[in-house]
């Protein structure tokens, strides 16, 4: 839940035509044999690795600290204990907002400031890495058919494998059913199908008879930073078909007739008869804390607030469903690094970290699990680091009552993930895949925010200007 970042354009901008040259660059490929320790391998593998530590370089773990990505690499750690490896993991939590994080990653990896082995990208960043020859490519096999496909295809620019999908994020819709009951709404369970119309009427539902500390229908983060990015990237992409600003080679691909559609819709989204004041200003954690203190009946966020809501309010309070229209695909990918030593060994520890039963200790723990079997099959445990309430030892709370909250369905898992998480991710869009993302969402974010302004420009005007904006922006 970072802050509303200060942007920055990473030392790596300029046009793509530049990048092109490094990568000319790139190096060896790895094999799947490299990281499975079986099957064919590439005739050009890297040479032996260099025993010793393998750097992890990743943003903040929302599960806190000593969070579920630590007690994995804990977990990978007594393994190579265990086989007298001469390998050990060690994570890096880099500070700062997400923008801050790729900047520093940026110029540590093309620096050679930090000796980084394994990094944690953002998946819009996964293409700039890869043009720029900062990550390794991995083997077609590095992504087997069990990981959810909008999820797969984060990791892949141009055709090849350049990250292996660590976890997810999709936006989705929070609410409060007492709030539902309270205005006379006779059905509080909300579910797929749910229209932004139908968000409307409730809202005039609420207004008629308003709950106590109630002020406006929802709120979201549309403050100048990447969740304006997103909820825009939302309102386009439930606006228009095949919604796309870019080509597989990251060229800009829109038109004024897209924009337009998109920007009306994201207007009807925020009108302010409906939209809390302060979204216009407000992050993650600023949305969070006003849906938490009731202000709203609405929110939309990701699926750690599944279980930080649910710290605060009952099942009868809470309910949880898919957004209204499209919703955008976020989340994290693990790569190696081409400056990396170690790179066999750094592919070996992404695949642990990303196996199956990973990937169900990071769903018990609250991430959005990138594999379908973590969602369906029971057979699918953690046994590395099993989480309070989900087959975990006793409690920790001194009373010894369970301090976890979270509603949780038969196999442990967080009650909504099956249901609703799942069907959320597969029906995702990404936001548009370019090496230069930070160049477009600076240019998106800006450009929209006249939208949100007292004296905002009619539609048809706005999308002209950001057209235009995209277009010096972005090649075409």
């Amino acid at each position: 839940m970072a802050r509303r970042p200060e942007r920055r354009r990473a030392g790596v901008g300029g046009p793509m035509g530049r990048r092109l040259v490094s990568l000319c660059l790139l190096p060896l490929l790895l094999a799947a044999g490299a990281c499975t320790g079986g099957g064919p391998r590439d005739a050009q593998t890297p040479a032996a690795d260099v025993p010793g530590e393998i750097v992890v370089a990743s943003g903040r773990d929302v599960t806190g600290k000593g969070g579920i990505r630590q007690q994995l690499i804990d977990a990978w750690n007594r393994q190579q204990e265990k086989q007298n490896s001469g390998y050990r993991a060690r994570l890096v939590e880099l500070p700062g907002s997400a923008d801050e994080q790729r900047s520093q990653l940026l110029g540590a990896l093309q620096s050679g400031s930090a000796e980084y082995d394994v990094v944690n990208l953002d998946v819009t960043w996964v293409p700039e890495f890869a043009e720029a020859g900062l990550i390794r490519p991995l083997s077609d096999s590095a992504i087997d058919g069990d990981v959810i496909p909008s999820v797969a295809g984060t990791a892949r620019w141009k055709d090849r494998v350049y990250a292996v999908p660590f976890n997810s994020d999709v936006g989705l819709l929070y609410y409060r059913r007492d709030y539902l009951r309270e205005a006379g709404v006779q059905r509080t369970t909300l579910g797929p199908g749910l229209t932004w119309q139908n968000l409307l009427d409730l809202g005039n539902a609420l207004d008629d008879h308003p709950p106590k500390g109630y002020e406006k229908l929802w709120t979201t983060q549309l403050a100048a930073y990447e969740g304006r990015t997103v909820n825009a990237v939302e309102a386009f992409a439930s606006a228009t078909k095949d919604f796309s600003l870019t080509d597989a080679s990251g060229h800009y691909t829109g038109d004024v007739r897209e924009l337009t559609a998109g920007i009306m819709e994201l207007r009807r989204r925020t009108e302010k008869p409906y939209t809390l004041d302060d979204a216009f200003g407000s992050d993650e954690a600023a949305s969070l804390s006003d849906f938490a203190d009731g202000r709203t009946a609405f929110l939309r966020q990701w699926p750690y607030a599944y279980g930080t809501l649910h710290q605060t309010f009952t099942g009868q309070q809470l309910g949880v469903a898919p957004l209204p229209g499209r919703a955008v695909l976020g989340g994290q990918n693990l790569a190696v690094t081409r400056s990396s030593p170690r790179a066999r060994k750094a592919a070996e520890l992404i695949t642990f970290l990303t196996s199956a039963e990973s990937e169900r200790c990071l769903l018990d723990a609250g991430f959005a699990a990138t594999r379908t079997s973590a969602y369906v099959d029971d057979g699918v445990t953690c046994a590395s680091a099993p989480t309070e309430g989900a087959g975990a030892g006793p409690s920790a709370s001194p009373t010894g009552e369970s301090t976890d909250r979270m509603p949780r369905d038969a196999a442990g898992r967080p009650e909504y993930a099956r249901r609703i998480l799942l069907p959320a991710l597969r029906d995702a869009v990404p936001r548009p895949r370019t090496p230069l993302y930070g160049a477009f969402t600076q240019t998106f974010t800006t450009e929209l925010g006249d939208l949100f302004t007292d004296d905002p420009p009619s539609d048809p005007v706005l999308a002209n200007r950001l057209d235009e904006a995209l277009r010096k922006a972005l090649p075409n």
